[in-house]
């Protein structure tokens, strides 16, 4: 493996903009921005609009769009009940 070509990897906190949810993960991206977290020690932040704690699939409010399948849809759009 060819030296210096890969990006530094190093504990970051990601901080959810949408419900202000903090969690500490590792990542390559870069920040400029800096936080200090509950261990004491200051990490970069880097700042997402979801996460697992704002995100419908995973906090079960998701809407369930299409109800019925293809020909309930079809017989709804063209009153063929």
């Amino acid at each position: 493996m060819k030296n210096d070509i890969h990006p530094e990897y190093r504990k970051v906190v990601f901080l959810d903009t949408s419900t202000n949810y903090k969690f500490l993960s590792g990542s390559t991206k870069e920040s400029d921005e800096t936080i200090e977290w509950e261990d004491g020690n200051t990490y970069p932040l880097l700042k997402v609009e979801i996460s697992s704690d704002s995100h419908p699939f995973y906090t079960g409010k998701q809407k369930a769009d299409k109800v019925g399948g293809r020909v309930d849809r079809f017989k709804k759009k063209y009153n063929l009940n």
